[in-house]
């Protein structure tokens, strides 16, 4: 006898079987990548969601509006002229200083130029008719001032910092210059 065993060999029809199962779970797979192909191809044809609008964009209203209501109130109040002047060219330079952020965090391509905004800028709004009062704007400024606030408490960084400023200049504006 010798020392090594004989080999076995399965039965033709185990053979056929287990080949027969290798090329359904071939063919499963292929179908199975073919319609994963076929699903990308198509949501490749679909236009990408819209990026989001950034959140400073309504702090950035609010301070365009602000100016444009203390500009406006001189005309109802003269000997309020001058705080009046200095909320609205505090207010602009908050507004801007919201959009240069905006910008700064959409980034810009290597070349230097910025890439088409998903939030567009903000144009000034339209004097109220009739100019609003002091008191109107004092409101118009505590609205501004909590809004701020309360968007600062869900970011972080600079843009909670930018927030915070922002709403303490204008706490000091409605208490402090029109009280």
């Amino acid at each position: 006898m010798s020392a090594t065993s004989p080999s076995v060999s399965p039965p033709l029809s185990a053979v056929r079987s287990d080949r027969r199962a290798l090329l359904r779970a071939a063919g499963t797979v292929v179908v199975a990548a073919g319609g994963t192909a076929a699903v990308a191809a198509l949501s490749a044809c679909a236009p990408p969601p819209p990026p989001p609008v950034d959140v400073l964009l309504g702090p950035e209203q609010d301070a365009r509006t602000d100016a444009v209501w203390a500009q406006s109130a001189i005309a109802t109040a003269p000997d309020h002229s001058a705080a009046l002047t200095l909320i609205a060219t505090q207010r602009t330079a908050h507004a801007d200083a919201l959009r240069a952020e905006i910008d700064r965090a959409r980034g810009t391509y290597g070349d230097g130029t910025l890439p088409k905004s998903s939030t567009p800028p903000v144009d000034p709004p339209a004097a109220p008719a009739p100019p609003p009062t002091p008191a109107a704007v004092r409101a118009q400024l505590t609205k501004s001032q909590q809004s701020a606030a309360d968007l600062a408490q869900g970011q972080n960084g600079f843009r909670a910092g930018l927030l915070a400023s922002i709403s303490a200049a204008c706490a000091a504006h409605a208490g402090v210059l029109l009280a």
